[in-house]
């Protein structure tokens, strides 16, 4: 289950990504961030509310906020880099370094101990998702740097969010969200006429963010019931799909190198589960 679910978290960041790269080109990038943090608030507050827990811990709501700083960073790197740069290129590097750091930290620091099964999966995973950007090393930019500075936000957006106990439901998705507003209000404030936008391209904004949550929800109730390693591992492999839709949605071409990263995710996905 604890797999099933991280999937099913990619599966909403593939799409979450593919329509926020999208949207970046057409709004600017901090009001695309900044909505899609706020409808992430208000899906997460409202699932909070419906799913029954125990008083939130005060520690897991710490962790939860923390969690939503690196959210909120990431997203705002991210769609700055998807504003200006490759789809297919930035989100992979994003998920690359972000799975990485993560693996790092989950091995080194918190002790998790995957098994050999597992680590095939893990080492398979990070040549793949490279292979699934192009992995030619084309993509050098400003655009690739808003990949690897969005990379440190994803990698404390899963530690962190990983640390938080089952007992408090879902509120430390919530407590992050509040986070990563607050941490987004600034860039707004000193440009309000950001926020300027069409009531379809706000509402695309909103629903974009609550499709992001949903995606965390998903990787919470995964890291309580998978090694946080396996779980942020299989969560990253939300870049296969944006590459897929644009295939079948933009007409783009498949390289040999994507082919051979996309077949490389699948056997990741496998060694992951069975590990």
């Amino acid at each position: 289950m604890g797999a099933l679910l991280a999937l099913a978290s990619a599966v909403c960041y593939g799409l979450v990504d593919f329509a926020g790269g999208l949207l970046s080109r057409r709004v600017h990038h901090v009001t695309v961030s900044f909505l899609g943090q706020a409808g992430g608030l208000l899906l997460a507050g409202l699932a909070a509310l419906l799913v029954t827990a125990p008083a939130p811990d005060r520690a897991d709501l710490l962790w939860g906020a923390l969690s939503g700083l690196g959210s909120g960073t990431a997203m705002l790197f991210l769609n700055r880099g998807l504003s200006r740069g490759t789809m297919s290129v930035v989100v992979p590097v994003s998920a690359v370094t972000g799975v990485a750091l993560s693996v790092l930290c989950g091995v080194l620091v918190l002790g998790d101990r995957p098994g050999t099964v597992a680590w095939a999966g893990i080492v398979v995973t990070v040549p793949a998702l490279w292979l699934v950007s192009g992995g030619d090393g084309g993509g050098r930019g400003p655009a690739v740097t808003d990949g690897l500075l969005a990379s440190a936000g994803v990698a404390v957006q899963y530690l962190a969010l990983g640390q938080a106990g089952p007992g408090s439901g879902l509120w430390p998705v919530a407590a992050g969200r509040v986070a990563a507003v607050l941490l987004l209000l600034p860039a707004v404030a000193r440009h309000p006429k950001r926020l300027r936008t069409s009531p379809r391209r706000g509402a695309e904004a909103l629903l974009i963010g609550a499709g992001a949550a949903l995606g965390l929800i998903l990787y919470l109730l995964a890291a309580q019931r998978q090694l946080l390693a396996v779980a942020v591992v299989l969560a990253s492999l939300y870049p296969a799909l944006p590459v897929l839709l644009g295939l079948a949605l933009l007409h783009e071409r498949l390289t040999r190198r994507q082919t051979a990263g996309l077949i490389g995710a699948a056997a990741a996905t496998v060694l992951l589960t069975l590990g």
